[in-house]
């Protein structure tokens, strides 16, 4: 059975920083590609950052330059450092982990930004 327990959520101010992390529970975690999406109010869920099982990575453009995705399979984690953090990178973040067809869910950190 596949978990995901997001943490590191929270308010901060624009131009602060937060440290979001995916605990995995699965025993391959490193085969697994890996990703943030987040959520917004009213909007769809959207792609915020990919890291392959190779550590290949893919940044949303809104949040190129600014966020960084890591993974580490030792302690099947995956991170995400947000900088220069924006009123418009509220919402709901989610760890996903895809492997062979499959797609797993955790179940969300609030991330707020205030102006």
């Amino acid at each position: 059975q596949v978990r995901l327990v997001e943490s590191g959520g929270g308010l901060v101010q624009a131009g602060g920083s937060l440290r979001l992390s995916c605990a995995a529970s699965m025993t391959s975690f490193s085969s697994y590609s890996m990703a943030w999406y987040r959520q917004a109010p009213g909007k769809e869920r959207e792609l915020v950052a990919a890291i392959t099982s190779t550590s290949y990575t893919n940044y949303a453009d809104s949040v190129r330059g600014r966020f960084t995705i890591s993974r580490d399979s030792a302690k099947k984690m995956m991170s995400l450092q947000m900088s220069s953090l924006k009123p418009e990178d509220t919402g709901i973040y989610y760890c996903n982990a895809k492997t062979y067809g499959y797609s797993y869910w955790g179940q969300g950190t609030q991330v707020t930004v205030s102006s």
